[in-house]
C-alpha cells in the first residue's frame, strides 16, 4: 500500500439532541463587541439537532423571558439568545426541558461561566 492514499469517509446521523446548553453570565467586553452585542448582557448558547429543532427552541425560549435573539441558523442547529442573567437562564432551561419533555430529545445540563 506504499504510495497509495487512503480515504477516510466520516458520515454523521445526528439523533435528537441538545449538544450543549451554556450561560455566559459576564462575557468579555471584547467578546460581546465582536458579536455586535450590549456588553452588560448575559449570551445564552445551544447547539441542537436535528437542525430545524434551534427553530423550536428560540420560540420557546422567547416565550418564556424578556430576551433577545442574536442567532437562530437551521442549518447548523445553533441559538445564540442574549439579555439578563436570570432572564437567560430562564429561558435556556425551559427550552431544554420542552425538548426532552415534549419532543423526547436527549439533552445537557445547562453549564454557565
Amino acid at each position: 500500500m506504499l504510495g497509495q492514499k487512503q480515504h477516510i469517509v466520516q458520515e454523521s446521523v445526528p439523533g435528537k439532541q441538545v449538544t450543549l446548553c451554556h450561560l455566559i453570565a459576564h462575557p468579555d467586553a471584547g467578546l460581546s463587541n465582536k458579536l455586535g452585542l450590549c456588553s452588560e448582557n448575559a449570551i445564552g448558547i445551544m447547539t441542537i439537532t436535528p437542525y430545524e429543532a434551534s427553530i423550536i427552541a428560540a420560540d420557546c425560549a422567547i416565550k418564556t423571558a424578556a430576551i433577545e435573539l442574536v442567532v437562530v441558523d437551521r442549518f447548523t442547529g445553533s441559538l445564540v439568545i442574549t439579555g439578563g442573567v436570570s432572564n437567560l437562564e430562564a429561558a435556556l432551561t425551559q427550552a431544554n426541558l420542552f425538548l426532552a419533555k415534549v419532543l423526547g430529545f436527549e439533552t445537557v445540563q445547562l453549564t454557565r461561566s
